[in-house]
């Protein structure tokens, strides 16, 4: 039954709070039992159960709530650095997709790619990641298309999630694009996904969530609704990638369906943005991609204030979004999105939890709750965010053991 003291301040983030409500508490302490926390408050007020507690010094740090990346694609073969550059030049998402490169050419690498192989590159991006305060991961597939390929991707992610530490959360992301072979048989790879894919994963019990790419380049509207569909009666929830590079109805769709999510949303109207609030689905901001990508950023202000639960992540993929590094897209979503470091970090732990429908086990550092926890070299949450440095994570801690800690190698558990 640990305890942590000398905690300078303590962002509880807490369930029930608004979009900026980080309940702070000075010169506090924590307390858990095994997996769970117990107590959070000023250690001026720590209960007498728990003084004689295994005591751990935070050293005066900042403590937050393990962070929550809650869209990334960890899995691919391969990187698309040419089209870094192709950008640059002038090119954009959509013409390079035409010449058959983005998500198409990280599918060809990606089926290249033994399992075993794809499965110590994760690891080696997750000690990582781990590294940087994240303590749960959402990872989508997507990158196989086909599936073996498919059911590659997602027995890697069952295995990592097995191994630990980090918390893995799995969509089934089938509908990302047609494949190459048989995007002249478009009708075929829906079929497909709908009447064996879908069922197949649920069955092996493989993902949680039913994602589709809803763009020019991808998935129409009434494809994507019969895909979630049929998601939903297989027993897995929705998201999607809705109105990114055009406004095509996604986030309508999103709420039509009670999506958990919606993400991207740069090109997101007015009524999608009340669609959104009306239904209670979260908005997830990707600023990495729209960094990338070289698009105006959406303004969250445009979604907080209609009351819309707007989440923070990487978009961790090789195309348009190559960083895993979850706090650099927090201080994005300050920089170009508009949010404060308040509703950013809320955005990337309880926000993001609900995200991933995990608000009621992490997210916040509340009794009860999941004794994920990053202690950070920062006297505030506006300065940790606005002094950015290339990491100012100290220790990281998954269900109440320490699995890393600044110039110590922690062996994976």
């Amino acid at each position: 039954m640990p305890l942590l003291t000398n905690i300078g301040q303590l962002a509880v983030c807490p369930s029930q709070g608004g979009p900026s409500e980080l309940g702070l508490i000075e010169a506090a302490a924590l307390a858990w039992r095994r997996e769970q926390i117990l107590w959070a408050g000023s250690q001026r007020e720590l209960p007498e159960e728990f003084k004689a507690f295994p005591s751990h010094d935070a050293g005066g740090a900042l403590v937050v709530p393990g962070l929550v990346d809650c869209h990334t694609h960890l899995g691919f073969g391969g990187w698309r650095a040419d089209e870094f550059e192709q950008r640059l030049l002038g090119a954009s998402y959509l013409e390079i997709a035409r010449r058959g490169g983005g998500i198409a050419s990280t599918v060809a690498a990606t089926r290249a790619v033994s399992q075993k192989a794809l499965l110590s590159r994760c690891r080696e991006f997750l000690s990582r990641i781990v590294q940087l305060g994240v303590t749960t991961l959402e990872c989508k597939s997507g990158y196989g298309l086909d599936w073996p390929s498919e059911r590659k991707l997602l027995q890697v992610y069952r295995e990592l999630a097995a191994e630990g530490p980090v918390r893995i959360v799995s969509t089934f992301l089938g509908a990302h694009i047609v494949p190459p072979e048989l995007r002249a048989d478009r009708q075929r790879y829906v079929g497909a996904l709908i009447e064996n894919m879908i069922p197949a994963v649920a069955r092996q019990r493989l993902a949680e969530f039913c994602d589709v790419f809803v763009e020019e380049t991808a998935f129409s509207l009434e494809e994507a609704r019969r895909i979630l569909m049929a998601g939903k009666r297989h027993g897995l929830e929705s998201k999607l990638h809705a109105d990114q590079l055009s406004e095509g109805g996604g986030a309508l769709l999103a709420a039509e369906v009670e999506a958990v999510s919606a993400d991207h949303l740069e090109c997101i109207s007015e009524q999608g943005i009340q669609a959104l609030a009306d239904r209670r689905v979260v908005a997830v901001m990707l600023p990495l991609a729209a960094l990338y990508l070289r698009q105006t950023p959406l303004q969250a202000r445009r979604l907080i204030d209609q009351g819309v639960r707007v989440a923070v992540a990487t978009d961790f993929n090789p195309g348009s979004a190559p960083s895993y590094h979850l706090p650099l897209a927090l201080m994005l979503a300050c920089t170009l999105q508009g949010m404060t470091p308040a509703e950013a970090l809320r955005g990337a732990t309880i926000e993001a939890a609900r995200a991933l429908r995990r608000g009621d086990r992490i997210g916040s550092l509340e009794a009860g709750k999941a004794a994920d926890f990053v202690l950070l070299d920062a006297e505030s949450v506006n300065h940790w965010l606005y002094h950015f440095r290339p990491n100012s994570c100290l220790q990281t801690w998954i269900g109440g053991k320490q699995v890393y800690q600044r110039g110590v190698a922690t062996p994976r558990s």
